[in-house]
Formats: structure tokens, sequence, C-alpha cells
């Protein structure tokens, strides 16, 4: 998918840009983390506000909600930390 206008804020290199793949996975404390690459990449970077809670929606909600902020770029981060 492509990130919107100003992209997705991550912690390693701040603003990335383009075409990316955004991972969504269960942690042992209950909670998600959220990476996130340039598409054909081999680096993978936290997206903002990563680890995130997990809504009573579940992982698949959390994720459709980081896709859709992703998709809105303005320097996304996970839905819920003090951004998007």
């Amino acid at each position: 998918m492509a990130t919107g206008p100003g992209g997705a804020m991550t912690d390693e290199v701040g603003v990335i840009t383009g075409d990316v793949t955004v991972v969504t996975a269960p942690q042992p404390d209950g909670r998600a983390a959220v990476r996130i690459q340039y598409l054909g990449a081999e680096e993978w970077y936290t997206l903002t506000g990563s680890p995130a809670a997990v809504p009573p929606g579940g992982l698949k909600a959390l994720h459709d909600a980081v896709v859709r902020a992703v998709r809105y770029g303005s320097e996304a981060v996970v839905p819920g930390a003090g951004g998007s």
C-alpha cells in the first residue's frame, strides 16, 4: 500500500513515505507490535505508538485502523497513540 501525503512516523528513522508493508503482531504482554517497512526492503521500523493496546475489536481491528492511518498519511502513528 502507499502512504498518504506526509507518510508514516517511525521511531528509528522518522517519517517514511511511498509503498510500504505494515504488520501488526500480538506480544506476550497482550499488546500489539506495529512494524512498517518499505515494500521489498529487509529493514523493519517501529510505527510510533507501538506497542499498543489491542482494542475490544481485537488485533484485526487495530491492524485495520493502522492501515487507514498510514493510507491517510500526515505523519501517521498508531491510532490512539496521541497522533492520528
